[in-house]
C-alpha cells in the first residue's frame, strides 16, 4: 500500500465553541497528550471543499481572479465552492460551482487529489476534481454577488501556470495542488488511472 495517513483520536477532555460563524465556526478542544497533560487546540470547524480542474483540448486550464480579503490579493484560482449540505455528494457539488462561477460544464470528470489544506488550524478537506470535454453550459448565467461579481476569467496552458507556481507567483491552494497533480498523473500513469468521480472520501463521507 506505500505511505498513507491512517485514522487516529486522541482524548478530548473538554469542547467549548467561542465562535459561530455563517458558514465555520472555531472550536477548542483539551487534548490529552502522550505524556498525559492536556493542552488546549483551537481550530476551525469547516463543512468542506470541492475544486475543480477544468482542461481543456487545447491543454488549457480554466482560472478565475478573485478578491481574497484576508491575505488582500486577487488570486487566480480554479472553481471552488463549499460543500452546502453536509452528506452533499461532492461531484454534484463540484459540476455545480464550475457552472456558477464559469458556466462551463464537463462531460468527463476524475478525482485528481484530496488534501486537508491547513491540518494544524482547521478540519477542512478539499477533494480537486479534473473536468475534461469541457463545453458552454445551456441557460442563462449564474447571478453572481460579493467578491465574485468582480472576477475574471481565463484559460492559461498548463506549463504555464506550473512555471508560476515554481516561479512563487501563483498561491492558491487548490490552484498549486491541481496543476502540480496533474503534471505528475501526466508524466506518470495518465490520467485514466485517476480514481473515479465517485470515489469514496472518507474525509467527508457521502452517497452516491
Amino acid at each position: 500500500m506505500g505511505f498513507q495517513d491512517t485514522p487516529e483520536e486522541w482524548q478530548v477532555t473538554e469542547t467549548v465553541t467561542p465562535f459561530t460563524g455563517n458558514k465555520t465556526s472555531v472550536r477548542t478542544d483539551g487534548v490529552v497528550m502522550p505524556d498525559g497533560s492536556v493542552h488546549n487546540r483551537d481550530y476551525q470547524v469547516h463543512p468542506g471543499s470541492v475544486a475543480v480542474l477544468a482542461l481543456d483540448e487545447e491543454g488549457r486550464v480554466l482560472v478565475l481572479r478573485q478578491y481574497r480579503h484576508p491575505v488582500r490579493q486577487k488570486l487566480w484560482e480554479i472553481p471552488a465552492g463549499l460543500l452546502d449540505v453536509p452528506g452533499e455528494n461532492p461531484l454534484h457539488a463540484a459540476q455545480r460551482e464550475l457552472y456558477e462561477e464559469a458556466h462551463v460544464k464537463a462531460e468527463d470528470w476524475r478525482v485528481l487529489t484530496d488534501v486537508y489544506t491547513t491540518p494544524g488550524g482547521s478540519d477542512e478537506a478539499v477533494r480537486v476534481f479534473l473536468a475534461r470535454d469541457l463545453s458552454e453550459a445551456e441557460g442563462e448565467r449564474f447571478e453572481v454577488s460579493e467578491e465574485e461579481a468582480d472576477m475574471e476569467q481565463a484559460r492559461v496552458p498548463l506549463e504555464e501556470l506550473v512555471r508560476s507556481v515554481l516561479a512563487g507567483d501563483l498561491h492558491n491552494n487548490c490552484l498549486v495542488v491541481g496543476v502540480l497533480s496533474l503534471t505528475a498523473a501526466l508524466a506518470g500513469d495518465g490520467v485514466d488511472s485517476l480514481r473515479p468521480a465517485e470515489a469514496p472520501w472518507p474525509a467527508r463521507p457521502f452517497e452516491a
